[in-house]
Order: C-alpha cells, then sequence, then structure tokens
C-alpha cells in the first residue's frame, strides 16, 4: 500500500504543502479551525510524518533523546516528566533511553540516535561512564553540533549545558537540621560513591559536622561503589555496632535498609535515630516509619533542563550555562 504523504494531505484540501506542514506542527500561521481539520483527516487516513526527510530538509527533527541511568528511581521518573510536558508545550517529541548505568549502552544510544534522529540530548552520565571517565561519546555529539545538557550526574570537564542541586549543601543542610534537633553523633551511609553526586553527598557530610563542632567518627561513615538494591541492607548493618543517634542516607533504598536493621535491633524511630535520605520518592512516602527525606524536586530540573536544550537548537547559542536548583528538607516521621 502506498504510503500517504502531505502531497495527497495538500491535494485534498487545495492548499499547498507548506500549509499542511504548519497546520500539523501548531503554526500560529494557519487557524485553529484550518488546523483542526488537517490533524483530523491526516489522523483519518493514519498519516505518520517521514521525520528523515524532515531532518533532510531542514536539518531538524523537533525530537529530543532523554537518556536516564535506570526507570527504578522516582527521581529520574519526576525528572522525565518535567521534561515530556515541558517538550511537548514546545512542540518537541522524545526519545526515552535506558543505559542501566553502563558505559557501553550509553555510547551505542547516542550513536545510534545521532544519525539524525534528534536535535540534542538531555542526559544523566551513567555509573559506569563516571567511574572509568570516559567521555569521548559525547565529546563526539558536541563536535557534530549535537548539543548535551547533562543533569544530575554530570560531567565538569564536557563543556555543556548543565542542571544540578547543590548535593553539597543539601548534605551540610541535613547535618544542620539534625544538630539543631538534638542529635550528637550523626552517621552517613551512601552506595553510590562512583557518582560526582555521591561525593558531593560525603564532602558535604563531613563540612556539616566541622560546621557544628561535631567529631568526625569512620566507624560511623559507609561508603561504598555498591548499587544494588538487595545488599543495602548487608551494606548498613555494620554501623549498628556503634552507636550513633542520627543517619543521613545518600538514597531512599539504603534508609530504608538502616529502618529495618534499626527494627530488628529494637531501636525505635524517631526517639533513639533519626533517618534522613536523599531523595524524595514513592519509597519514602509509603515506607513505615515515612522517611524525612531531601527533595531535589526533579520536575523542574526536567523542566529547565528542555528549556535550555530549546533555547539552544533555536537560538544557535554558542555558549554553555550551568543552573542549579536548591534542595530543601520534606520531614516526616523518621526524624525528630
Amino acid at each position: 500500500m502506498k504510503k500517504t504523504t502531505l502531497k495527497d494531505i495538500a491535494n485534498h484540501f487545495d492548499v499547498s504543502i507548506s500549509t499542511v506542514s504548519k497546520a500539523l506542527n501548531d503554526s500560529p500561521e494557519i487557524s485553529k479551525t484550518t488546523s483542526e481539520e488537517i490533524k483530523a483527516y491526516a489522523k483519518q487516513i493514519n498519516y505518520t510524518p517521514n521525520f528523515n526527510a524532515l531532518s533532510l530538509k531542514n536539518q531538524r527533527t523537533k525530537t529530543i533523546g532523554v537518556i536516564i541511568p535506570n526507570m527504578l528511581n522516582y527521581y529520574f521518573a519526576q525528572v522525565l516528566k518535567g521534561i515530556e510536558k515541558t517538550a511537548t508545550k514546545k512542540g518537541y517529541k522524545i526519545i526515552t533511553c535506558i543505559s542501566n548505568d553502563s558505559l557501553q549502552k550509553e555510547i551505542e544510544t547516542i550513536e545510534m540516535l545521532s544519525s539524525g534522529v534528534v536535535d540534542g540530548f538531555i542526559l544523566s552520565v551513567a555509573e559506569e561512564t563516571e567511574a572509568k571517565k570516559e567521555y569521548n561519546h559525547f565529546k563526539s555529539s558536541i563536535a557534530k553540533e549535537i548539543p548535551l545538557v547533562m543533569f544530575d550526574r554530570v560531567v565538569e570537564d564536557i563543556d555543556c549545558d548543565k542542571v544540578i542541586t547543590n548535593d553539597f549543601m543539601a548534605s551540610v543542610n541535613a547535618v544542620n537540621y539534625l544538630k539543631n534537633k538534638g542529635c550528637k553523633k550523626i552517621a552517613f551511609a551512601a552506595a553510590n560513591m562512583d557518582l560526582s553526586v555521591g561525593k558531593l553527598r560525603c564532602d558535604g557530610y563531613l563540612a556539616g559536622l566541622k560546621n557544628n563542632n561535631l567529631d568526625k567518627d569512620d566507624s560511623i561513615i559507609i561508603t561504598t561503589h555498591e548499587m544494588y538494591y538487595k545488599k543495602h541492607e548487608a551494606i548498613v548493618k555494620p554501623l549498628f555496632d556503634q552507636s550513633f543517634d542520627a543517619i543521613i542516607a545518600s538514597n531512599e533504598s539504603v534508609a530504608i535498609a538502616a529502618l529495618r536493621v534499626a527494627k530488628d535491633k529494637g531501636i525505635k524511630i524517631p526517639e533513639d535515630l533519626s533517618v534522613i535520605a536523599f531523595s524524595n520518592g514513592i519509597l519514602a512516602r509509603h515506607s513505615n516509619p515515612r522517611l524525612s527525606t531531601v527533595s531535589q524536586h526533579g520536575e523542574i530540573i526536567g523542566e529547565k533542563s528542555v528549556t535550555l536544550l530549546i533555547n539552544k537548537l533555536e537560538n544557535k547559542i554558542k555558549t554553555t550555562t550551568s543552573e542549579t536548583v536548591e534542595t530543601d528538607i520534606v520531614i516526616r516521621d523518621s526524624s525528630k
């Protein structure tokens, strides 16, 4: 069966191909009534645009590639929600891919989508990429004039737009909060130390201790490179051989593992132990007790990321910028 083209739709309405194209893309040059009629007819005859042809004609696909490390993390789902909502408003589509924290998967995805499929990328860097410090695929994309916007997990050495949260200050603020609530011995547990965000959170924790004249105790600091959820309980268990009255966890899974171990040992939350976790996801709201968290505002990060990329694409901006989204602490039942 012959594929329906823009020309077929144009002939049906006795208008130019350009008019049809503008109507399908919600151009303000075309009246709302005409646009709706053309779109309804296109849907009726199952018209699908030829994105490769569009790309060849005007060097733009109005499609953005989004690469996230995993779909299990509520934070990334929120970022994706912000990206999709804002992209749709601005007339762009997104193609979402999962790197599964694999360097090779990230490379393959960028290579595949760089061949005229997308105009640019929004991504959070895979854990393996950060661990191996292999960034040639990012440099190659930029060299091809396919811009990148990195969010959350970013690479300082890559000259691209970035949207971040101040993970360092978020940890400092968490220590300040716990100290103000009377906590004197604050533990720290991180399971993602290959990531820039893990290091920043740990550095912020140490700075927070120093600012509050609290002693650093290595026996209640656990930093690993382990990302597997099933092992988090084994990671935090050795902490409980020591005494402490608060813990800051690098993610919700680590925090929930700490809650389980505490319960097994008869430690009352939050009377005997306060727990604060990064970041503010579904697990935090439904754990027992509900977790106090550092909220990173993923949806806002998504909105800012896609806005930066579209501005760069449409206004041909050559300079790069970095934007910071402030965090705040959401108090629930796991802390005083």
